[in-house]
């Protein structure tokens, strides 16, 4: 079932190590872990390794997860070295995002594949609109809100990470800018944020997909494919600081509309596989 040629898996690991640089460099310059890159590139590895339907998008999202660990690890210590991290909000989201980061991985064990893609096209596509149509008067208020407004916040951010494959950072950059923080000072709380969330992600997806494990490829750990984790992350970490000086060095609406752009690209590949 899952057995390829040899030139097949040397284009396809090709693949992965493409995707690899392409995450690393999104995840330095945007604050986010590169989910929305990774979890496409995977879906076709594992459609053409013959991983069934009901557990493939599973196995993408907790894959993913698993890769931007390390990445979202260096991005985080590359802003925190420029003093661009609020450590305050990272403290005070935290807990909610974890919480939701359980529930959705409660969610991959049982829910239909179909949701995981709907709730990235929808929770992304929302996300670009904001970034290109939205002026500087866009916000709720110059400051953030106090408790529980703050708790929902986070709990946002931890369900539509486990969702969607992602650290948190494509919603956490929304939210900040809506609350008078400039796009570069989102991107380097995002990265902060994301590293908990990648990793809690990650051991809820590996528990989650054990009752599925005779559906998943050799060398998995539930909904986690290791060869997926082995191939790319090396690849993403070792790129990702040199996106995170990038995003230093970028006007603030360059950052917005390229960010926009590459949330844009990313829905419509989902889009197709909703039709």
């Amino acid at each position: 079932m899952f057995g390829l040629p040899i030139g097949e898996i040397a284009l396809l690991v090709g693949g992965v190590i493409g995707g690899g640089i392409v995450t690393g460099l999104m995840a330095g310059l945007f604050g986010i872990g590169g989910g929305a890159v990774i979890v496409p590139v995977l879906y076709e590895i594992f459609r053409v390794l013959g991983v069934p339907d009901a557990v493939r998008m599973q196995l993408c999202v907790g894959t993913s997860l698993a890769i931007i660990v390390p990445t979202n690890i260096r991005s985080y210590l590359t802003h925190r070295a420029k003093g661009a991290v609020d450590h305050a909000v990272v403290k005070v989201w935290v807990r909610p995002a974890l919480a939701g980061i359980v529930i959705g991985s409660v969610a991959a064990a049982y829910a239909p594949p179909a949701v995981f893609r709907l709730a990235f096209v929808i929770i992304a596509g929302a996300i670009a609109f904001k970034l290109l149509f939205g002026r500087d008067g866009w916000r709720i208020a110059d400051d953030f809100p106090g408790q529980p407004g703050m708790s929902g916040f986070g709990l946002t951010i931890g369900l539509s990470s486990s969702l969607m494959g992602i650290s948190g950072g494509s919603v956490a950059n929304v939210i900040q800018t809506l609350y008078g923080r400039t796009m570069h000072q989102a991107v380097a709380t995002s990265a902060a944020l994301g590293v908990p969330i990648s990793i809690a992600g990650t051991i809820g997806y590996a528990l989650a997909g054990l009752p599925h494990q005779s559906q998943m490829p050799p060398f998995s750990i539930g909904f986690v494919s290791l060869i997926g984790v082995v191939v790319m992350a090396p690849v993403s970490t070792l790129v990702a600081p040199y996106g995170a000086r990038l995003a230093h060095a970028l006007p603030h609406r360059t950052l917005e509309i390229s960010f926009a752009i590459f949330l844009l690209v990313a829905c419509a590949r989902f889009v197709a596989t909703l039709v």
